[in-house]
């Protein structure tokens, strides 16, 4: 008889090889996002978005195989979660010191306003409660990464996911070609402009690419601005978490602790701002990120019917516009009366 030890390998391998299916499909679309990126008019969107966008296109044109199933779903949760996490190690503290207690200050009352004004307007049109919590959590904090992380507390469908996903794209793509006409407009400096970006633009990529447009320095200050309201990203996700177990009776509820991939975001924040890494490094990890947040995104994507996007309605869609205008306004008001 073979010892035990010699077959105990099989059944973590036959666990390990049901994702590969789901992972290949998902990785393949990524591969195509990234290659569309080449092709004029579509460089001004994150692969991200575009790993959704084709994700949707193939579940709902040829439809994601069953065998896939098991790997998009491992996608969706802990590849997810592990991209989440290194975010962290795009800030450090020092970045934090260099936006300047005005600067986080004006950053998080914008937050904090936004996504208050965008729950209490979604509740007023109708709009379903977890669904107005994650157009609230991408338009205030970090677009669809913001999405994806908060939705891990909220735990809505992969169709209002999807939709909010939708809402932030759009109004952050809008935001980032209409930015860079305004600055002389409105008396802005580099540093102003730089920071109401990166207070009011959704994603990251598009705040880079709306604030360069303005000169060096306003691009390099609007990137820490923006950093610096990613790193807000665990905290508002640690609120939500306490905030759901209070809603709930159930025990279970009653003990929520700090998701894992939060604590984990803290700790390389933390750790990125006492060890020093090479530029190289950084822009490694960086694409990194992208590209496993890219993959979850696929993967949500390979999950999501559009028909039932269609029966969301307009509402949704609308309270992403009022909050975009809302934000944008707001933390222009705010940057111009205390960092004008």
């Amino acid at each position: 008889m073979r010892p035990a030890a010699i077959d105990a390998p099989a059944p973590f391998l036959g666990h390990f090889f049901k994702y590969i299916p789901g992972l290949g499909v998902a990785g393949a679309v990524v591969a195509l996002a990234y290659g569309l990126r080449n092709v004029p008019g579509f460089s001004v969107l994150s692969p991200m978005i575009l790993a959704i966008l084709l994700g949707m296109m193939f579940h709902n044109l040829v439809g994601t195989p069953a065998r896939a199933k098991p790997g998009v779903k491992f996608a969706m949760r802990h590849i997810l979660r592990f991209a989440v996490a290194l975010l962290g190690l795009q800030l450090t503290t020092q970045q934090l010191a260099e936006v300047g207690l005005t600067g986080v200050a004006i950053i998080a009352a914008t937050l904090g306003s936004t996504f208050i004004l965008t729950k209490w307007l979604g509740k007023m049109l109708g709009v379903e409660q977890r669904l107005a919590e994650l157009i609230a959590a991408g338009t205030s904090i970090c677009g669809a990464s913001a999405v994806v992380a908060v939705n891990t507390v909220t735990e809505a469908h992969d169709e209002d996911v999807a939709y909010a996903v939708a809402c932030v794209t759009i109004f952050g793509t809008v935001a980032m070609f209409v930015y860079p006409l305004l600055p002389s407009l409105l008396h802005l400096g580099p540093q102003g402009f730089g920071l109401w970006a990166g207070a009011s633009i959704h994603e990251v990529a598009q705040v880079v690419a709306a604030s360069f447009q303005d000169g060096k320095a306003a691009g390099e200050f609007g990137t820490i601005a923006k950093l610096a309201r990613v790193g807000m990203l665990a905290p508002v996700v640690m609120v939500l978490a306490m905030l759901a177990a209070r809603r709930s009776s159930s025990h279970k509820a009653s003990t929520v602790s700090l998701p894992g991939f939060v604590t984990g975001f803290v700790f390389l924040v933390l750790f990125n701002s006492a060890v020093p890494f090479p530029a190289s490094w950084h822009h490694g990890i960086a694409v990194l990120t992208t590209i496993l947040l890219s993959i979850a995104l696929a993967a949500l994507g390979l999950e999501t019917d559009i028909r039932k996007l269609a029966e969301k309605g307009f509402h949704p869609m609308l309270l992403g516009a009022v909050s975009s205008l809302f934000i944008a306004c707001f933390s222009l008001f705010l940057v111009e009366t205390f960092a004008g």
